[in-house]
């Protein structure tokens, strides 16, 4: 199992632009201090800023499951300010697989091809 990416689509709250930017600052000072196998962590606002794109990659599987624990209750805290679905694209073991059957977060697995 190689690396895994993940793009976060989030709609904003309204009145809770600020406090939204706030914990997302929060979750980056995480992935960046913290987190040991997060290789990209950027969030990118629309112009009128009511939603945000999120662009992860992480070294593995294991380097997400290490980054969500680090975001402990941050990310309890965001669902509080918006709405969200994504995907993450990767190799992933049965196990996460099963975690997110059923939620927000579709799941993408590499093409293999054959020679």
């Amino acid at each position: 199992m190689g690396e895994i990416q993940g793009i976060a689509r989030l709609k904003i709250h309204e009145g809770k632009l600020e406090e939204f930017k706030r914990l997302v600052a929060k979750c980056d000072e995480i992935a960046r201090t913290k987190d040991k196998g997060t290789l990209i962590y950027e969030s990118y606002l629309n112009a009128d800023q009511t939603e945000c794109v999120a662009i992860e990659r992480y070294r593995d599987e294991q380097a997400l499951i290490e980054h969500f624990a680090n975001l402990g209750d941050t990310m309890d805290e965001i669902l509080k300010t918006c709405t969200g679905e994504g995907e993450l694209c990767g190799d992933v073991s049965p196990e996460l697989e099963e975690r997110l059957k059923g939620g927000p977060v579709r799941l993408f697995r590499p093409i293999k091809y054959q020679e």
